[in-house]
């Protein structure tokens, strides 16, 4: 296995009617928290409504959190690049690509909450054509091009880039999928990564994995593009305490709220969770295979069973959330980076299968050893006890 990266998508999800200001300094706490434990990315949403996931701009987030970072890479997980001038967003990009020295990712999407596109007068089909027209446009700038055209909420005249990205040649980028095949589609066409959001949130996410990859190699194919599963992003859904007892009590905190967001708020069917109680929504995260409430153990069973499902991909996301406190949240990140990633790093020997090795070979010959140990030191006491009686 080829070493998995691990990060977050952070939407992010708060309740409404808390203070906003202490929420997004949580958010910038968390990703510096993730740095320290050697995360290896963090993605950044952008929305516009509905009062819950309450980060507007990806862009100035991660100027903020990459001044309390040190080497986890950010990304926009997405850029709503149906709401935007496709101009402005590569310029934004390439700038945040010089400040980070290399670190931004620019994630693309066409926006999921209807409440956010029917402010511009955007309906979501509309949206979805935006997506392509605005996708191209921004691969052309990004790849040196003068791009003249004009979309149905834009037009360019002569429009270049006038920096080039910092990355050689180019930062990560990546389309948002979900269930249909739209973002595996424009991934191929361009080249380029594939964000997989609901790959366990619904049953059609995680039965469309591997058709999802299917549909990207075959435009690629078509387009004469190179694509590689390193660029391949899962998301997926995870709470991890010492004990599977202590998991549960400590999601009582807050995934009642975060189902009822989905429940009642969003507008965005794919994401539609079950549950009418507590109990009811802990079973389903676990017994509909979507997600993992539990141990370490648990958490990296899922991975492997989405790495199976999937026939493999570069980066697991763990989608952020408030189900527990933030002590307990952090704990859980923690545990997963100290239990779980071990096992699914280092190369075709893991890092945890080399130490496991390591320490079954020394406790096979500990016996035989220990008894030399012993001789050992019986010995240079009957040496030292000679000398002493020599001198004497």
């Amino acid at each position: 296995m080829s070493r998995l990266r691990f990060g977050i998508f952070l939407a992010p999800f708060h309740p409404a009617g808390e203070n906003p200001t202490t929420a997004l300094q949580r958010d910038l706490e968390l990703v510096a928290h993730l740095d320290r434990l050697d995360y290896d990315e963090a993605w950044i949403g952008e929305h516009h409504s509905a009062g819950s996931e309450i980060i507007a701009s990806p862009e100035i987030f991660i100027a903020a959190a990459a001044e309390r970072t040190r080497r986890i890479k950010l990304g926009t997980g997405v850029t709503s690049i149906s709401y935007h001038n496709p101009l402005w967003v590569a310029e934004r990009m390439v700038l945040l690509d010089h400040l980070t020295r290399g670190r931004v990712m620019l994630g693309c999407g066409p926006g999921s909450l209807p409440t956010d596109s029917m402010m511009l007068g955007l309906d979501p089909t509309q949206t979805r054509e935006l997506l392509a027209e605005n996708l191209d446009i921004i691969m052309r700038l990004l790849h040196g091009e003068t791009v003249t055209a004009t979309t149905r909420t834009h037009t360019l005249v002569d429009a270049r880039l006038h920096l080039r990205p910092y990355s050689e040649p180019l930062f990560d980028m990546v389309v948002a999928a979900v269930a249909s095949p739209t973002g595996p589609k424009q991934a191929g066409t361009h080249g380029i990564g594939l964000l997989s959001i609901g790959a366990t949130l619904t049953a059609d996410g995680f039965d469309a994995l591997a058709h999802h990859w299917g549909v990207l190699e075959e435009r690629a194919q078509v387009s004469g593009k190179t694509v590689s599963r390193s660029d391949w992003r899962l998301v997926g859904l995870m709470h991890v305490a010492e004990t599977r007892e202590q998991a549960y009590a400590d999601v009582q905190f807050g995934i009642e709220q975060w189902f009822r967001y989905f429940q009642q708020t969003a507008a965005f069917p794919q994401m539609a969770v079950e549950g009418g109680d507590v109990k009811e929504m802990i079973d389903f995260i676990n017994d509909a295979g979507i997600g993992a409430i539990g141990t370490v153990e648990d958490a990296r069973a899922q991975v492997q069973k989405l790495w199976d499902q999937s026939g493999g991909f570069g980066a697991m996301l763990l989608l952020a959330h408030e189900w527990a406190n933030p002590e307990a949240t952090r704990r859980s990140y923690e545990l997963i980076a100290q239990h779980v990633f071990p096992h699914f790093q280092g190369g075709q020997v893991t890092h945890a299968q080399a130490t496991l090795s390591a320490k079954e070979a020394a406790a096979a010959k500990r016996e035989g050893y220990a008894a030399a140990q012993l001789q050992a030191v019986a010995t240079m006491t009957e040496r030292y006890a000679a000398e002493v009686a020599a001198k004497g």
